[in-house]
């Protein structure tokens, strides 16, 4: 069975290249355009790894990560990070709130894939 990945973030360039990316490295993916979208996907469909924007409309990245470490069903899931916030504060933030991963964007789509294959086990 493939691991499942939901990409919550609001900027389609971002999300069609990390669609891409994701799908032909053989994971199937989910998406999201706001936090409150991906925390309802994420209850429902209960993926395997959150690719996570911070700057997103309706709920940001650090309250949807709270929220999704609250939720006890969704233990398993993995967390990663992304965001041009690149700030120690903000990797801090991210971290202290419960993601296993924080990227910068710009990122390397190889490092990228790299980290997500790591966080998933495969």
């Amino acid at each position: 069975m493939n691991k499942k990945v939901l990409i919550a973030d609001d900027e389609p360039n971002i999300v069609i290249s990390l669609e891409f990316l994701l799908r032909r490295e053989g994971f199937d993916v989910l998406v999201a355009v706001d936090g409150e979208e991906a925390l309802v996907k994420a209850r429902e469909e209960k993926p395997d790894l959150i690719l996570l924007d911070v700057m997103m409309p309706k709920m940001n990245g650090f309250d949807l990560c709270q929220a999704l470490r609250a939720d006890h069903d969704l233990d398993d899931m993995r967390i990663l990070m992304l965001s041009a916030k690149g700030r120690e504060t903000e990797v801090s933030k991210g971290l202290g709130l419960g993601a296993d991963a924080y990227v910068t964007k710009p990122f390397s789509t190889k490092e990228l894939v790299l980290q997500v294959r790591s966080l998933l086990g495969v």
